[in-house]
């Protein structure tokens, strides 16, 4: 089968191409660079920019199916980017799956969809955890919208299906835990609050196998079609316990200070401003977004994915920390 893998140079891309190959797939990744990881695995990349219809087209060119994993990520930068590669990206994708006849899209949304500023979630599942609103950052908004224009796009054609990891990690990650390993060892590393709000999260492997759990039960008509589903490790523990597990495995300091949430906040609207003021490039370190998620106790049930294309998380927070220890020649591992 031809599959399209949009972001297939990312993190959680690599892991689904790999997947894909290993299952004798032929996987395309539409990115905006070049990757060799991905030419190693036998991956065959097309470059261009997810705002242009006729790249998107192109790419989707000949495809049985598509996981549309690309977006811009993060908590800083502007409205039109994050619109042009979320909200118009996706619209892009699913128009090229109409125009093409390409008959199942999995979806790579995101929890941060029902963030609803302060507001805790224990245990939350997809019924009665609504869509957030009044979002402090461009990344949620857009990615909001897009989720909704994916599952309204489901019908006797086309179906699909958006599935929202929670902070995924492991090796190989070059966003998260790089820049924690940074700070830490800078010295400049604080936990908001307390640090023992709790949170769930997803190793990387649990991540990549539950969009294909979920390609496999797609069709038309399916359970899982037109809706979207929590992916976590379902073990939540401590913002704490997360982080210097994380730092131990990589062999960095753990972070021991604290932030009032309060202090985090104001903070993050002054820097804000400053970086919209002066036009400092890169993102501040602290947000109000930020502060928010960092304080803020979220994890989420994930018994709907089990029970409709069972998912079940193969590699445990332990294990996977033993992983990521052993990814990092000469470092220590540690439990979270």
């Amino acid at each position: 089968m031809n599959i399209l893998v949009t972001g297939g140079g990312g993190f959680l891309g690599q892991a689904i191409c790999r997947r894909l190959v290993e299952r004798g797939h032929a996987a395309t990744s539409f990115n905006r660079g070049h990757y060799p990881e991905l030419d190693a695995l036998g991956v065959r990349q097309l470059r261009g920019d997810l705002a242009q219809l006729e790249a998107v087209l192109d790419a989707c060119e000949g495809q049985d199916a598509v996981f549309h994993v690309a977006a811009k990520a993060g908590a800083w930068g502007s409205f039109q980017e994050y619109f042009d590669a979320n909200v118009k990206g996706t619209a892009n994708v699913l128009a090229a799956c109409r125009m093409l006849g390409i008959g199942r899209l999995v979806y790579t949304s995101t929890p941060s969809v029902t963030h609803r500023r302060t507001h805790p979630v224990i245990g939350g599942n997809e019924a009665d955890t609504p869509l957030g609103s009044g979002f402090l950052a461009w990344y949620p908004a857009t990615k909001r919208i897009a989720e909704e224009n994916v599952l309204a796009a489901n019908d006797a054609q086309l179906a699909t299906v958006a599935l929202r990891p929670r902070l995924i990690w492991g090796p190989g990650d070059n966003q998260l835990l790089p820049r924690l390993v940074q700070r830490a060892k800078a010295g400049r590393l604080r936990f908001v609050g307390d640090g023992l709000n709790k949170i769930d999260t997803t190793y990387i492997d649990n991540a990549a196998q539950a969009h294909l759990d979920a390609f496999d039960h797609l069709s038309p008509g399916a359970r899982c079609a037109g809706r979207a589903y929590f992916i976590s490790n379902g073990e939540p523990k401590t913002v704490s316990e997360i982080v210097n597990g994380l730092l131990r495995a990589a062999g960095a300091p753990p972070v021991e200070k604290t932030i009032p949430f309060r202090a985090a906040y104001w903070l993050g609207a002054g820097l804000e401003a400053t970086w919209r003021t002066l036009r400092l490039r890169g993102e501040p370190p602290m947000t109000r977004f930020l502060a928010e998620q960092l304080s803020t106790t979220h994890f989420y049930d994930t018994s709907a994915a089990r029970r409709d294309f069972g998912y079940r998380p193969q590699v445990s927070i332990l294990e996977g920390l033993k992983r990521l220890a052993a990814h990092c020649p000469g470092k220590a591992g540690g439990q979270a």
